[in-house]
């Protein structure tokens, strides 16, 4: 079992879980239910991980995970977005979050 990413909150770490399952990866993720004590404890202490089961798919799920992150930024050549504080998905003619109102632009 190898950790792959970092999530910046629970729904971002079930979506790259979701990604990696699409692709028959089989992924789990740890530290979700300490999501709850941050401010008490250090963000990278309560970051959910996702982690894949098998080794062999390693390689193979760390390339899902470096396309997911270069569509995490802002739109360019008409790709979807992902909100830098929510983690909504917005659709590229957007510059704005439908869900939260952040600027596509603004830094996490």
């Amino acid at each position: 079992m190898k950790q792959v990413y970092s999530a910046q909150h629970p729904p971002e770490a079930h979506f790259l879980k979701g990604l990696l399952e699409a692709e028959e990866i089989s992924s789990e993720i740890h530290g979700e239910a300490l999501w709850g004590a941050r401010g008490e404890l250090p963000f990278s202490e309560t970051a959910p991980t996702v982690w894949i089961l098998n080794d062999a798919d390693f390689d193979r799920a760390l390339a899902l995970v470096t396309t997911y992150e270069a569509g995490k930024g802002p739109a360019v050549n008409g790709l979807d977005w992902f909100c830098p504080r929510c983690g909504q998905n917005v659709e590229a003619q957007f510059t704005s979050c439908w869900k939260c109102g952040t600027d596509q632009r603004q830094d996490s």
